[in-house]
């Protein structure tokens, strides 16, 4: 017994001699500044340094303590105010310098727009590999000018689901240059050809992003909405590896940034790998589909978001997904703005090029995906009859943003016939054009089964037919069929 308390108290004191050693090495810095407004301070505002997550007092100012291991100061920019942005970054954040002495003070603008209603622009995958495919980009962003000037009077922002180079960083200040026609602010999430590949850890994955567009996670208000930006991807530490995953340092700095966040709020979720591509978990298989195409602690996540009304919005996957998990969560899976890899103007499940269109007016939202050169009605595609090689009788309907809450009807001569039958299965016109190995250039270009597609089999086909569908908000858009 007394040999045991005798290694109790050697051990006791070798924690002691310890934990002084790393003071002594690392001792506790501050962290300090002030948030202001036209010179007065704003209270209540979360300032994080990406480990901490403190509001500022009745002044404005705030402290933070640290060991010197964070990388910006950075704030959650409150409803009702706007920062100074670079072109189209908001400067939202801070490097920490702790060579020198100083404060790290923001300065907010009043937002002259009330952002109680706003709209704000999805695009992901923008994925340029050369500046050829960066003039091509040129159009996505005629087309978002074109929209966004239709919302003119209305506050506007952007969303970045990460990819926006395909490994070549070196593009980066040429797409900031061109993106930077938008004028307005956007909010970029990391994706895996952001990353870093020769460092040997996770941790080294970021710093190239971060250089250029600031913390890789980070949260931001507007109106009655708390929007969180974070990056999903874990590097493995060698070659091209990774899995979609959110580590327990930014998981912990999420419950902080939460807690700063009224339950029953609604929240918008940025990542670039999806959460999960279906309504129920699919059992586990360690293969590199399922850790690099979802999260693979999704789940975490998923009750992390309970108290909320949240939408999670997400990229990587180059098609057009909806998934209901619940009546307060559901995933937006984003279409690639780049096609097929720039080398056609559609998807793999043949949703067309371009972006999501969120309306959010107080804690109602309304959304939509903007076809890049089709007006804002193009919501689907048909195909006649003969176009489907495991349907030939059957005409078809490709309706990309489609979730349980629409519906697809189809009519002969005026005549409704009844809801068409949805099916999983290649869209034709992807078919097509992932066949053309030419012009594809990557031999691993294949079209991707989809579950938005629908069938009928019309009595007459010599008719005139029409497909009808309407969105979860009653929207309704008709097309005729080809013949």
């Amino acid at each position: 017994m007394k040999i045991n308390r005798l290694r109790i108290f050697f051990i006791f004191l070798i924690g002691i001699c310890l934990s002084f050693s790393t003071q002594a090495a690392n001792p506790v810095k501050i962290l300090k500044g002030k948030v202001t407004c036209d010179g007065k301070g704003v209270q209540g505002v979360m300032v994080t340094d990406g480990y901490r997550c403190v509001q500022t007092d009745a002044s404005g100012k705030y402290t933070i303590p640290t060991l010197g291991e964070s990388r910006f100061v950075y704030i959650c920019t409150p409803s009702g105010y706007l920062t100074d942005r670079n072109g189209t970054i908001p400067s939202f954040y801070i490097p920490v310098d702790y060579s020198k002495k100083q404060n790290y003070n923001f300065d907010l603008n009043k937002n002259p727009k009330d952002d109680t209603s706003h709209v704000f622009i999805v695009q992901a995958d923008i994925q340029v590999t050369t500046k050829e495919e960066l003039k091509i980009y040129q159009n996505v962003v005629n087309d978002c000018k074109q929209l966004l000037s239709s919302y003119a009077p209305t506050d506007i922002f952007g969303v970045d689901c990460g990819d926006i180079v395909g490994d070549h960083p070196a593009l980066y200040p040429d797409y900031l240059e061109r993106v930077k026609q938008l004028d307005i602010p956007i909010y970029r999430t990391m994706g895996n050809h952001d990353m870093n590949y020769d460092g040997r850890t996770h941790e080294t994955s970021y710093k190239t992003f971060e250089e250029h567009f600031g913390p890789s996670y980070y949260s931001f208000n507007k109106g009655n909405a708390h929007y969180v930006v974070v990056d999903n991807n874990f590097f493995i530490g060698r070659d091209y590896f990774y899995m979609g995953y959110l580590d327990e340092k930014t998981f912990s700095w999420l419950e902080q940034d939460l807690s700063f966040v009224p339950e029953g709020s609604l929240v918008f979720f940025i990542m670039h790998i999806p959460s999960r591509q279906t309504e129920k978990q699919e059992a586990f298989l360690y293969n590199y589909a399922m850790i690099g195409d979802q999260m693979v602690n999704a789940g975490a996540l998923h009750e992390m978001l309970k108290p909320y009304k949240a939408h999670l919005i997400t990229g990587h996957t180059h098609y057009n997904l909806n998934v209901v998990f619940n009546n307060n969560l559901m995933e937006h899976n984003t279409a690639a703005v780049c096609g097929t890899w720039w080398k056609a103007d559609i998807c793999l499940d043949g949703t067309p090029r371009g972006y999501g269109v969120y309306e959010v007016d107080g804690k109602d939202v309304k959304w939509y995906y903007k076809s890049s050169g089709f007006p804002r009605e193009h919501q689907f595609r048909t195909y006649p009859v003969g176009s489907s090689k495991d349907y030939p009788s059957d005409i078809i309907a490709n309706v990309w943003n489609w979730d349980k809450l629409w519906k697809v009807e189809w009519l002969e001569d005026g005549k409704r016939m009844g809801d068409m039958v949805k099916y999983t299965g290649l869209d034709p016109y992807a078919s097509v054009v992932c066949a053309d190995k030419e012009k594809m250039v990557y031999t691993w270009i294949a079209p991707k089964a989809t579950q938005h597609l629908f069938r009928a089999t019309p009595q007459n086909k010599n008719a005139r037919i029409e497909i009808k569908v309407t969105d979860r908000f009653g929207k309704k858009y008709i097309q005729t069929v080809s013949k």
